[in-house]
């Protein structure tokens, strides 16, 4: 191998990588200037509510603010140039923010370098673990994890950051762990409250709930600590017991020191770390996707994966912790007009522009009045109509819901999201490996095929539809269906299975399916299968069972039925036996139901009757010397309609009855409409004695094909 065709098969090989790597320069190479002002107004926009929401949310994780504003400037520019979205905002969020408090509290005590260098080491590993996933191209692994897995832990984060800004809110301290054990000692000290933090908690609450009622774009978080600060100010609260957040640093995130080769810490990190990574996936693709309903945005999954992954690497290395996307900002986002992922990174340059600005203010920010506009956050994170809808829709995802909202209030969080992520696949699993299997027939007006329980089916053919994969978990529900249909319908020795809700088939389901075909063809039938996916027909065709059923067997619908009625089915059964008429072809048949033995389970001649072609037959009449007796067992409408010159005309019925006197020492040519009638009249015939016996191949049709009918009464 040349090395330049070496050198070619590594592009080859990385060209995947770096289309999604690439994202900025694509997005910033084609961005219409025309874009810029709405972008630049919306990143202005989402920077006020940005500025207080990095705060708050830092301090659920216990983490020091200015790690909430390094993560929300690294995430918005991240997020907005790698990802897939024009609209979704990437940063902190209050769910992912408890969550890391809940995997971090295992690892260090709350304040201490330890805690800090965790929550760093976590955001690394959250983000790489998500690039992976992108540059995998496993993007649609995400559809696997429900929405009520989402819905569950929000409602379930909202009650443990209730829980645990109570106390803020209140301005008192204690050390406790778990929701329950909060919950126990606020109430406990409660007397011990300190009425001015109170004070201020309650009214950011007022304030802000008073502020949506009165003007509801309005940023009432930002606007109630600009309040809550004054007020420290001016009454020098902060001389008076109330703790406040203290003054944040002015400059760039700076670069963490990160143990990046301590095997503990990974290990111990690494459930947590992977319970965050998907949670922020599905948080983030689920607001992406909402957002692109209504913009009609094609979104790229592996893409969105991409961006949040090098977001989270990012904010771990620059001093920040693990983020997502945020259902409130990216609303936000897209309600103020923004066209590109460039709005995200104005509102980081807004947020640390304000940094530099704003930074001694802070100093007077009181922790109470952090804690109102979190309960009120908390309050919004309890989406109330989508928790009924959840319950009032499938068992199965009302179960996921309330599995991840109990784990996440009483259980460590991450064990929670895990829990409800396995649920999801479990469930999805139950439902795929259970295809929907029921016998149709058609409609009345032989349109479409459903379900008819209380539709006479037809003895000879038997429809199934399948609608699921035939994969190794679901073969065996698939066969046992099959087979109890086979068991319920013995008389049906012909299958027609309906493929078109079909979409994969593994080597368990080629197994199945030749199960089924070994078990018909005992019967002396068949089995067809209609309309195929492409896909489904190509393993087939691997697996060597095209070759076993054979080409022929392979149906479109249209004309599926017909072809099945008149080149496969007995039309002795369907005249003399039949009165369900169920298909179309069925409503013109002549029906003479006669009390004669049922020929359904006639066995086959073991040897079968001589076929004679249609211009063998017509030189055999036409030749001098003793000519065969051309017997035509059609009924006599059939047989006025055009029939053989010369031919005797012995409806079936009467052939089978044992008076008829025929000759044993001339040959017999038996004809009916397309052969399989004369087949059954041979059959008899030669188990009464009568050697010199044939059949015109392909009957009546395949005579008048050749041009030789003549006799029309």
């Amino acid at each position: 191998m040349s090395a330049a065709t070496a050198r070619l098969k590594r592009v080859s090989a990385l060209e995947p990588f770096l289309y999604y790597l690439l994202r900025p320069v694509r997005l910033l190479r084609y961005y219409d200037r025309a874009n810029l002002r709405p972008d630049f107004i919306a990143g202005l926009t989402v920077a006020v509510i940005l500025l207080p929401q990095a705060i708050a949310f830092a301090l659920i994780a216990e983490l020091p603010p200015a790690m909430g504003l390094y993560a929300a400037i690294i995430g918005g520019v991240f997020g907005g140039l790698w990802g897939s979205s024009n609209q979704a905002h990437t940063g902190p969020t209050n769910a992912i923010s408890l969550l890391v408090l809940s995997v971090l509290l295992s690892t260090a005590v709350p304040g201490t370098p330890e805690f800090i260098v965790a929550a760093g080491m976590m955001a690394v590993m959250v983000g790489v673990f998500q690039l992976v996933l992108g540059l995998a191209r496993l993007g649609a692994l995400v559809n696997f994890v429900s929405h009520s897995v989402v819905v569950g832990f929000a409602s379930g984060a909202a009650v443990l950051i209730a829980v645990n800004q109570m106390r803020h809110l209140l301005g008192i301290s204690f050390a406790a762990h778990g929701a329950w054990e909060t919950a126990r000692m606020t109430a406990a000290n409660l007397l011990a409250a300190h009425v001015p933090a109170t004070a201020l908690g309650v009214g950011t609450i007022l304030f802000i709930v008073a502020l949506r009622r009165f003007n509801p774009r309005l940023p009432g978080a930002l606007l109630s600590m600009v309040v809550a600060s004054a007020v420290v100010f001016i009454l020098k609260l902060d001389e008076a017991g109330v703790v406040v957040i203290g003054q944040l640093p002015q400059g760039l995130p700076p670069l963490a020191d990160l143990p990046l080769l301590d095997l503990e810490m990974i290990a111990r990190l690494s459930t947590g770390a992977l319970a965050v990574g998907a949670i922020g996936l599905v948080e983030t693709s689920a607001i992406a996707r909402a957002i692109a309903a209504q913009t009609g945005q094609r979104l790229d999954s592996n893409q969105e994966f991409v961006g949040q992954g090098l977001a989270n690497i990012g904010m771990g290395f620059l001093s920040g912790y693990p983020g997502a996307g945020s259902f409130s900002r990216s609303a936000v986002n897209y309600e103020a007009k923004a066209q590109t992922g460039v709005a995200a990174v104005f509102s980081s340059g807004f947020v640390l522009a304000a940094m530099f600005l704003l930074a001694p203010l802070a100093a007077y920010l009181p922790r109470a009045a952090l804690a109102g506009v979190l309960l009120v956050t908390a309050y919004n994170m309890i989406d109330r109509p989508e928790i009924v809808r959840i319950w009032r829709g499938t068992r199965g995802d009302a179960a996921i819901m309330m599995v991840t909202f109990l784990g996440t209030v009483f259980l460590h969080i991450e064990f929670a999201v895990l829990a409800g992520i396995l649920l999801s696949l479990a469930v999805y699993i139950m439902k795929t490996s259970v295809p929907v299997v029921h016998a149709v027939l058609p409609d009345d007006d032989f349109v479409h095929f459903r379900e008819r329980p209380d539709k006479a089916p037809c003895p000879q053919l038997g429809i199934v539809d399948i609608h699921g994969d035939l994969y190794f978990g679901a073969v065996h529900h698939v066969e046992e269906a099959l087979l109890q249909h086979a068991d319920r319908h013995p008389e049906q020795r012909f299958l027609l299975l309906r493929f078109h809700g079909v979409n994969q088939c593994d080597f368990s389901g080629v197994h199945m399916l030749e199960t089924i075909l070994h078990l018909y063809r005992e019967r002396g039938g068949d089995v067809y299968l209609m309309r195929v996916r492409r896909s489904v027909k190509a393993v087939l065709q691997t697996c060597g069972f095209c070759d076993q059923l054979g080409m022929a067997n392979f149906l479109e619908s249209d004309g599926a039925i017909s072809h099945l009625f008149y080149r496969v089915l007995d039309p002795a059964i369907c005249i003399y036996e039949c009165e369900a008429r169920a298909f179309k072809e069925c409503q013109n048949l002549p029906k003479q139901i006669l009390p004669l033995p049922k020929l359904t389970h006639m066995e086959r001649p073991t040897q079968p009757a001589a076929v004679i072609s249609p211009l063998k037959l017509w030189q055999l009449l036409h030749e001098p010397g003793q000519q065969p007796l051309v017997i035509d067992v059609r009924e006599p409408r059939e047989f006025h309609q055009g029939h053989i010159v010369g031919s005797e005309l012995i409806p079936l019925p009467e052939l089978l009855a044992d008076s008829l006197d025929l000759p044993r020492d001339q040959e017999l040519i038996l004809v009916c409409r397309g052969g399989r009638r004369s087949q059954r009249a041979a059959a008899v015939l030669q188990e009464r004695g009568f050697e010199r016996v044939a059949i015109l191949g392909g009957g009546i049709l395949a005579w008048e094909a050749a041009g030789l009918l003549e006799a029309v009464d």
